[in-house]
């Protein structure tokens, strides 16, 4: 018969590495696997768990920022890639079967919760604002399904319209783009003289 386990202050949809179990117990994996058989927790895949929540309709999955939260301990990161290109209305229409995410820690494809994340150990903003989105845009053309030359010239577009503001664009591309990229938008960034 199986040793009955103590209440835990868990909250439901919230997403627990197994580390975050060693507060309750010496041994927390043999603890989430207990949890796990009794259907407290769902195990997510790479030490991740989550307390099952319901909505209206059933099962509510973690956000993908509550899984790479937990899943990068903590660690700075921005999720990228088509869904955040296309939104810019510069022509990118592409749709990949992962999410593509920059952090500090870790680099390659990992499946969380049954969805895909292709991580990237690259340098970006804190906050990225619209224009590092650009930038990022740029530099993967090709996954965008788009020609870099003709999303430059929608952004000088874009630029002298006023949806994007040129000295913070300047400033995004002086700092993460490649120099093959910062050449091709020469034009464009180059200040305005007084």
């Amino acid at each position: 018969m199986p040793r009955p386990l103590p209440v835990l202050p868990l909250h439901p949809g919230r997403v627990y590495r197994t580390r975050d179990l060693g507060r309750w117990s010496s041994n927390p994996t043999r603890l989430a696997a207990s949890l796990v058989r009794r259907g407290t927790l769902s195990r997510l895949g790479h030490g991740l768990y989550a307390q099952p929540r319901t909505g209206r309709f059933g099962a509510v999955p973690p956000t993908d920022e509550d899984l790479l939260r937990a899943f990068l301990g903590g660690a700075p990161f921005v999720v990228t890639g088509p869904s955040a290109w296309n939104a810019l209305g510069l022509g990118a229409t592409a749709v990949h079967a992962d999410t593509l995410v920059y952090n500090t820690k870790r680099s390659g494809t990992f499946h969380l919760g049954g969805r895909a994340f292709r991580l990237r150990r690259v340098a970006f903003p804190e906050s990225p604002p619209a224009e590092w989105f650009v930038v990022d845009l740029l530099q993967h053309a090709d996954e965008a399904g788009v020609s870099r030359r003709e999303v430059a010239e929608r952004v000088g577009r874009a630029v002298a319209s006023g949806r994007f503001d040129a000295a913070r664009l300047r400033d995004m591309a002086e700092r993460y783009a490649r120099k093959s990229l910062r050449a091709l938008l020469g034009p464009l960034l180059a200040p305005s003289a007084p």
